[in-house]
């Protein structure tokens, strides 16, 4: 009965995270898998593994289900062109610190907290579940304490690739907004969004709750690298979120980077810039001929270098076949260097190939 009531509260942070997709709200991702001590530590994702460029596994592998003499297709899967460069997905919890090197984000969680699932890949829409966080007696109904955090509820970090979301946002500003104008009528604003400021830098801030379920939701975001980055979260009890809150302001650490409209460059980041793999940015391109596979979406995320070369390519979503035709097309690319005040940067970016996602209309305002 315990391990059903956990899989439902799950389910229910997780779609309610995703409330702000607009009319419909369609599960993107596998199911999460229990963890292994080998997934604690932060470590960059094995193609091998996943389905990248050099994988020679198939993905997924369900020993004894499979039939005898059944072909199985390799999926779209994220993969890498290098291990060294972190990706927004390689975050971990590692010695109870959860820590994502792309954000150059990291957490101290507080006693009791731990990653129960490891979460699912990208989707092709660019959103990202980093990692959810339960505590020892965590997702069981009823359950409320304000000290520590509460024994009860969860906490969920996410992003939100601003490249290739399909929601009428251009920064984490407008897309509180749109989640908090796009709520389900069952649930109910109790703090309208906000300013506010968490480990010394700014975010935005929300709460609803729903009072069939008892459940309350702070939603708190920030832009980093082109990323609107939510820390959601869920609890019966609203002053056992205060208190994490609290906690988090004390003890997280973020980037300078982080803003509610981010993506300037700040320390060792490069810039990000919507759309600047296109018009006299780009100097040289080569086609990728797509021959299989090319009515899905492949968002691409590439990293720039001072001299115009590509010099880090990121598949969201891909099959192998299109990430090797497209690698080999990317590698021929060559972009004019970006400059600002005389001094030169590199540049992140983001690519659609084969067929975008249909975008969401803009029915409401998202700038108020």
């Amino acid at each position: 009965m315990q391990s059903r009531c956990s899989g439902f509260l799950i389910t229910i942070c997780l779609l309610l995270s995703f409330a702000a997709w607009g009319q419909s709200i369609q599960p993107v991702h596998d199911a999460p898998v229990q963890n292994t001590p080998a997934q604690d530590s932060p470590v960059q994702p094995d193609s091998s593994v996943n389905g990248g460029d050099f994988s020679t596994v198939t993905h997924p592998k369900p020993e004894g289900i499979v039939p005898k003499d059944t072909i199985i297709v390799k999926g779209a899967w994220s993969s890498a062109s290098d291990s060294t460069t972190p990706l927004p997905e390689s975050a971990a919890v590692a010695n109870n610190v959860f820590a994502d090197q792309y954000f150059g984000l990291t957490y101290p969680l507080p006693s009791g907290w731990f990653q129960k699932f490891t979460p699912p890949p990208p989707s092709d829409t660019g959103r990202y579940v980093l990692a959810q966080l339960g505590r020892s007696g965590s997702f069981q109904m009823g359950q409320s304490d304000s000290s520590k955090g509460g024994s009860g509820g969860s906490i969920m970090f996410t992003a939100d690739d601003m490249f290739f979301t399909p929601l009428p946002a251009a920064n984490a500003r407008q897309l509180v907004n749109y989640s908090r104008n796009h709520l389900p009528e069952y649930y109910q604003v109790e703090l309208k969004p906000t300013q506010t400021t968490v480990g010394g830098q700014p975010f935005m801030f929300f709460a609803y709750w729903s009072p069939d379920a008892e459940l309350h939701w702070y939603v708190l975001a920030t832009q980093i690298r082109c990323h609107t980055v939510e820390i959601v979260l869920m609890n019966h009890d609203p002053k056992a979120l205060e208190e994490l809150v609290r906690d988090m302001n004390n003890k997280m650490k973020l980037p300078a980077e982080a803003s509610l409209t981010g993506g300037t460059g700040v320390g060792n980041f490069p810039v990000c810039i919507k759309d600047y793999a296109a018009g006299e940015n780009v100097l040289e391109r080569i086609e990728p001929v797509l021959t299989q596979q090319r009515y899905n979406a492949v968002p691409v995320r590439i990293i720039i270098d001072k001299e115009g070369k590509v010099r880090h390519i990121h598949f969201l979503s891909a099959y192998p076949e299109q990430q090797k035709v497209i690698s080999d097309a990317l590698k021929q690319w060559k972009f004019r260097p970006y400059e600002r005040n005389g001094q030169r940067f590199e540049v992140e970016t983001g690519i659609m190939f084969g067929a975008a996602p249909r975008a969401v209309p803009a029915t409401e305002s998202t700038t108020d």
